[in-house]
């Protein structure tokens, strides 16, 4: 049996689109049939995202902002709905990455990982879900987190705290939601090969340590994160809430 995922004129908005894991999500969502609001914080970081949307037949519209910032969000989200009048999928993908142990981070960097990672994965979450709501959209949101979010590799006491927090947000919303009938999803990836990962992953130690540690012995393709929340995001998804779906290799399997 073949599956067919079709998402056929939906209206996603994923942020943090403009590279890496957030630019695959987009245009994969896109090949599924769906138009796409693509966020990131300068309109100049999407137009690559774009283009490559376009060229598939679907519509992008950009939508600039930091998720971290409430007046921002909000005026993002009215750009899409005065563009498409809608907003069926949300991907809450925009994040920021740290790696300092405790008695290194600052309040500062502290701030920093909490209000992008997880108040960005809430205020996203808030007035999309109310658009959703009050629109009777039976609509999916979709949380990108990490397998830090479930076990640790110090030191990042501040980015495992941000992902871990969005896996409960996750439980939380989904229970909530439930009855507008949104449902809501985390997808936690492993180590994914970005431009972003590039040279830590081109460290010999690190690379060697990493795959000896993945049990199917290879890095995560940006594509086959956005495979998942692409299903997800689809009609087969549509008894699956409130979950933390790991795609990692078997790294959190041992």
């Amino acid at each position: 049996m073949t599956i067919s995922i079709n998402l056929t004129d939906k209206i996603a908005l994923v942020t943090g689109a403009g590279r890496g894991i957030g630019r695959a999500i987009a245009i994969t969502l896109a090949k599924a049939g769906a138009h796409v609001l693509v966020n990131d914080l300068k309109a100049e970081n999407c137009k690559e995202t774009v283009e490559s949307i376009q060229k598939l037949g679907r519509e992008a519209v950009i939508v600039e902002g930091d998720v971290s910032m409430e007046a921002e969000v909000r005026g993002m989200i009215q750009k899409g709905i005065e563009s498409f009048g809608r907003i069926d999928i949300l991907v809450n993908n925009a994040g920021v990455v740290g790696r300092k142990p405790i008695f290194d981070t600052d309040e500062k960097d502290w701030d920093q990982m909490i209000d992008v990672n997880l108040k960005g994965t809430f205020l996203c979450s808030k007035y999309v879900a109310e658009r959703m709501k009050e629109q009777g959209v039976k609509g999916r949101i979709v949380n990108i987190s990490s397998i830090m979010g479930e076990v640790a590799l110090p030191p990042r006491p501040a980015y495992c705290a941000s992902k871990g927090g969005i896996i409960a947000l996750t439980r939380d919303l989904a229970a909530e939601l439930a009855q507008y009938g949104i449902n809501v999803n985390s997808v936690a990836p492993g180590w994914v090969e970005t431009d972003l990962t590039s040279s830590y992953f081109a460290q010999k130690n690190v690379h060697d340590y990493l795959i000896e540690r993945i049990p199917l012995g290879r890095f995560c393709l940006p594509e086959e994160i956005a495979n998942v929340v692409c299903f997800i995001a689809s009609e087969y998804g549509e008894y699956i809430t409130g979950q933390a779906i790991f795609v990692d290799g078997g790294w959190t399997a041992i």
